[in-house]
């Protein structure tokens, strides 16, 4: 478990499955009020956040006992990466999922320091790149990632000529 402040960072349990709903449900309503339509009640689902914990590649950021961010970090890329022009293409890499923060806890660095820990995650297996997509109506969370120094290389769709989504990398070793 990694301490961040008064956050802690850990694995997911299948007891936190409920909680966790509860926080994408917060983030959803949180995302609707500034009218990015990512994500909605059908999306993410119980049974894909079961399947992470399941994995054991979900991350829970708790504050005080209260889950207020998650994210799913692991190496499965979805078939349309292979359309982006990557980087690190022969490089091992990390990818980031469902990314995700209690609206209450919007702008108190929750993300970021989920993030933080997804690059030392990346550093301790050794691999070299972090990669993500992000719905391009998503204003926000492109602003961020781009804070956060990671790129954008392009665009996929994720269902044929539906939404589409800006794919990022970033070097970490």
């Amino acid at each position: 478990m990694q301490s961040n402040d008064f956050m802690k960072i850990s694995l997911a349990h299948i007891n936190d499955l409920n909680e966790i709903m509860e926080m994408y449900k917060s983030c959803v309503s949180g995302m609707e009020k500034h009218k990015i339509t990512q994500w909605d009640k059908t999306y993410p689902n119980k049974d894909v956040i079961k399947n992470d914990i399941i994995l054991k590649t979900y991350y829970i950021a708790k504050n005080n006992n209260l889950i207020v961010g998650g994210v799913n970090i692991d190496q499965k890329e979805d078939v349309a990466y292979q359309n982006i022009k990557w980087e690190g293409s022969q490089q091992e890499s990390l990818i980031i999922h469902r990314l995700a923060v209690r609206y209450n806890f919007w702008k108190q660095n929750i993300g970021y320091k989920l993030m933080l820990h997804a690059e030392n995650l990346t550093k301790e297996k050794k691999m070299s790149y972090i990669r993500l997509d992000t719905y391009y109506d998503n204003k926000i969370a492109i602003k961020f990632y781009e804070k956060l120094k990671y790129k954008k290389l392009g665009y996929i769709y994720l269902k044929p000529n539906k939404y589409r989504y800006y794919c990022f990398e970033k070097k970490i070793l």
